[in-house]
């Protein structure tokens, strides 16, 4: 008498389960995600207490100095703010650069490729889920910030439209800039595997850097500066009929754009590769 023997494999798992899991994993964390929300809350506050403050001065203006050009009220200037941009960089690099050292660190990522040996399905199911998160974050506050400070400003004449020239590129840009900002922290986070190393690196990217290629003397030095991720922000958000430069030596609005998307393309390619070549 014979027996018949049946082998059962099992199916792989398919991209939106990879998707399903990375968000269990995120939504298990609830800090991650409440830091993200609370920063995003922060800078849209900070962008309309901003221009809120401004009212005062646009009300009842300083005279206007001898030899200089009247001064003209710069609302993408004062309502897309530098300050509110670093605070969601932070946050968004902080999340990405926590997605990946996170499973390091707790050894979590062993049990990740055991149960699915594609590094690149699982890589790219973090790197859609926390650029879609971001990208929404990012749209949010760019949306309501812009929105609500012009809201403020039309009753004294000064507001803009989305339609009027270079809004809607600000607009995009300080959107686009958030998940970026992920995107490099996820890389940091592969490349370190330390939540100390990846977060200070982090910093040290986005603001200390950028101050060893300020001024205008040096066009290479300038130029470097002018290639690193928040000054691409910087430069897109420049209102065009506005007195607001970034001085000699400033790149294009398409240079700042390609540069913003190399970026991204980059940090991407760098957590892929090294997830899928280093041991875990």
């Amino acid at each position: 008498m014979s027996t018949v023997t049946a082998t059962f494999t099992e199916p792989a798992p398919r991209f939106t389960d990879l998707l399903a899991a990375e968000w269990i994993k995120l939504r298990s964390l609830r800090s991650t995600y409440w830091v993200l929300a609370l920063a995003a809350l922060a800078a849209i506050v900070v962008n309309l207490n901003a221009v809120h403050t401004d009212l005062t001065y646009i009300d009842h203006p300083s005279p206007r100095l001898p030899g200089m050009p009247p001064y003209r009220y710069d609302p993408l200037f004062h309502g897309l703010g530098n300050i509110s941009s670093d605070l969601m960089a932070v946050a968004a690099g902080s999340l990405g650069a926590i997605t990946v050292f996170g499973e390091y660190t707790t050894g979590l990522i062993r049990t990740t490729f055991a149960a699915v040996p594609d590094r690149r399905g699982v890589i790219a199911a973090k790197v859609l889920l926390i650029g879609g998160i971001t990208t929404l974050a990012g749209v949010v506050v760019s949306v309501v910030s812009f929105f609500g400070t012009n809201a403020m400003l039309a009753s004294r004449h000064v507001g803009l439209s989305i339609t009027d020239d270079g809004c809607l590129r600000a607009v995009l840009a300080y959107a686009a800039i958030v998940p970026t900002c992920a995107l490099i922290g996820m890389a940091l986070g592969a490349l370190l595997r330390h939540a100390t190393a990846s977060i200070v690196s982090l910093v040290m990217l986005m603001f200390i850097l950028p101050m060893m290629f300020g001024g205008d003397r040096y066009r290479w030095l300038k130029e470097i500066g002018t290639h690193l991720p928040l000054a691409t922000v910087q430069r897109l958000t420049i209102n065009p009929n506005s007195m607001t430069t970034m001085g000699k030596y400033a790149p294009s609005v398409l240079d700042s754009w390609i540069t913003m998307g190399l970026w991204a393309a980059a940090a991407v390619a760098v957590t892929v590769v090294v997830v899928r070549r280093r041991d875990v």
